[in-house]
Order: C-alpha cells, then structure tokens, then sequence
C-alpha cells in the first residue's frame, strides 16, 4: 500500500483537527501550516522524508496549545481556589480577574466560632435537667432520647456555678461589711447565688479588686462547694442537692447536637467545589503572547517526534540493495520524552515564579533593597 507523506507543504481547513478547538480561530488557521513547515525542516524535510501527513502535524499543534492552557489554567485554580469555592459555574473565568476574597477563610473559621460559642454555623440549643434532691448523678444521653435527640448531644455550658464576686460586692445589705462584719455572699448560698447592683460607692480599684478576692475565699470557706463533672455525657453534682438548693426543680443547660457538627458543613451551594469545576475553557489561541506560543510550536514539536518514532517502530530496519538501513526509533522516542517533560517542567516553574506569593516576596525583596541603596546615599546637612 502506498501511503502518502507529507509533501512539502500543506493547506489547512477547518475539520482537519480531532476535537477542533480552535479550528475558526484566524490567526490558529494560519500558524496550523506555518508550525507543520517548523516542524518538518526540524525533523529533516527535505533532506530525509517525514514520514507523517498534515494531520498528523495539525493534531500534535491542536494538543500543544491544550497542554498550555490546561497548564496555565490548573496553575489559575490552584493559586486562587480559596477564593474560588463557592462562585458560580456559569461564566467563563479565562480572563476574570480573582480578587482575594475572606468568604471562604471565614467560613473555614467558622468551626472555631462554634466551638468557641461565638458564632459559627453550629446551633446551640438550651435544655433543663429536672434535678431531684439527695440524687447526684444523671444520664445526659438518656436526657437526650427522651427529647428526640438523636446522635447525641454535647453539653457546652452548665448553669450552675454562682454568680461573680463582683455581683456580690454590691449588696442592698452594705457588701462586704469587713473583716468583723457579716459578707455579703453569706447572704447568698446555693447553688445560683445572688447580688444586686444597686448600692454603688466610689472607691479605687485596688480596693474592688480586694473586695472580689474577699468575697471569693469567703464562699469558698463558708458555703458549700458547689460544682459539678461531666464523664461521658454523665453530670455529677456536687455537693448532692437538698431540696433548698433547687430552684424551679432544674438544671439549666446550653448544648450542641453531635451529628450537626457533620451536617452544618456539608454546603452545596451549586457553584465551584473542586477544581474539576472551576468554569476555565480552552485558550483562544490569538490572545496567548509569543512566549506562549513559542513554548507550544517547541511542544509540538515534541509530539511530532513521538509519532514519528511510533512510525518508524513498526520496522526497526528497511532492506536496501547489499545492506540494511536501521532507523532511529529509539533516538526520536528519547528525545521527544526528554523534552515534553523538559518542557512541561519550564513552564510549570514560569507560572510558578509569576504566583501570588511569588510576587509578593519579590516585592518585599525589592523593597529592602531599595531601603538599602537609599541609606548609602550621602545624608546633606544645610546651613541657612
């Protein structure tokens, strides 16, 4: 069978590339047979036959300009995926401009604003805990099934410690009526304590601050010790609660429900959630730059070689008369390997040095240095 090679020249057409990408871009029809002229001189057209056809030339241009932009535009999501998580889909991002944003790095702190009950997107919930007196201990999980809570829940404050020192102070009984006196806080036992702020007398802080301290190693001496432990959802009251100690019959409570912290932070909001999302096409070919384009004629290049290494694989020497004549399968081959992943090495370390952090800190370097240039020049002193 008698296949054709290339000829010297080609003409190319929209419908003769595989997926045809760019095959309506002008300035792509005209560089199509420019690049397959570069490629088959580099290759040794015309001293020795290229043994592919046009085709096979405008399939290997097709795919280095695809590599580029696949390069380029994977380097785009990973430098601006923060930022990205949650936009919508439906417009085209190759030309957008990405302004750093704090939506998504609030809400990755959101977490900790639950935690911390300042916020977030855990809910908190309150309950109470029917106490009963001379009973110490009681099952929060059994609290919870009860309620129809299901997964379990987390206790996150326990209202049960009395009120601060400094409530205590200012008393309608004179406060703290000194070391011979009585305290106030000895007015104001069990379990939630009291105090009123309605006596105020101006005095120094040192003094407040001496008071508090009072107040507290008073209640600490004089009053029962009450507080509580939580081992495995199980509260213990201490000391074991007599019907004095029990305001309204309960134990009042803030909590979160376990499976809620799972849920809450599973949000589909329809837009960007991964980088196989991220709205980025093809590259329109006539707005990459000459460096671009010159990685990718160099790309195809490549490409072109691999095939026509695979070609002249399928006979590894071709008889002549009174010799063989071997070809050079194995050196096209090397190469075209050595210089893709050459290639793909140099551009991924280009995007790299042209990242956001990158630039920063060549902008921070500048600076220095410029301070430095600016403190050795001659600091003239005027007399007027």
């Amino acid at each position: 069978m008698n296949i054709p090679i290339y000829p010297g020249s080609s003409s190319f057409i929209p419908g003769a590339t595989p997926f045809g990408f760019y095959d309506y871009d002008y300035q792509f029809q005209i560089d199509a047979d420019k690049v397959t002229t570069f490629v088959a001189r580099r290759l040794g057209y015309p001293i020795m036959e290229v043994e592919l056809q046009d085709l096979n030339f405008y399939a290997a241009f097709e795919e280095a300009v695809t590599t580029y932009g696949n390069e380029l535009y994977a380097y785009q999501v990973r430098d601006n995926m923060l930022s990205l998580e949650g936009a919508p889909t439906s417009s085209n991002l190759n030309n957008a401009l990405i302004t750093p944003n704090m939506g998504n790095i609030v809400r990755l702190s959101q977490q900790y604003a639950s935690e911390a009950g300042a916020g977030g997107n855990v809910t908190y919930y309150s309950g109470a805990l029917a106490l009963t007196a001379s009973v110490q201990e009681y099952d929060l999980a059994a609290w919870a099934t009860n309620n129809n809570i299901t997964g379990g829940i987390e206790i996150k404050t326990v209202f049960y410690q009395s009120l601060p020192a400094v409530s205590q102070m200012y008393a309608p009984f004179g406060g703290f009526a000194g070391l011979g006196g009585v305290p106030a806080a000895g007015l104001y036992g069990g379990m939630y304590g009291g105090g009123y702020g309605g006596g105020y007398l101006m005095m120094p802080v040192a003094y407040d601050a001496a008071v508090v301290q009072g107040i507290e190693l008073s209640n600490t001496i004089r009053l029962s010790a009450y507080t509580f432990n939580i081992v495995n959802n199980k509260i213990k009251v201490f000391p074991i609660p007599s019907d004095s100690d029990v305001r309204d019959g309960f134990l009042f409570f803030e909590y979160i429900k376990v499976q809620e912290r799972l849920t809450n932070g599973l949000i589909t909001p329809g837009g960007i959630t991964n980088p196989s999302n991220a709205p980025y096409g093809n590259p329109i070919y006539t707005q990459i730059n000459s460096v671009g384009r010159q990685w990718i004629y160099e790309y195809c290049l490549a490409l072109c070689k691999e095939m026509l290494g695979y070609i002249r694989g399928k006979y590894s020497t071709v008889p002549i008369p009174d010799q063989n004549m071997t070809l050079n399968q194995s050196d096209l081959l090397a190469a075209a390997t050595a210089e893709k992943t050459a290639l793909i090495e140099r551009l991924r370390g280009y995007f790299d040095e042209t990242s956001k952090k990158s630039l920063l800190e060549r902008r921070s370097q500048e600076s220095d240095f410029r301070r430095q240039e600016i403190a050795n020049v001659p600091m003239v002193i005027y007399i007027g």
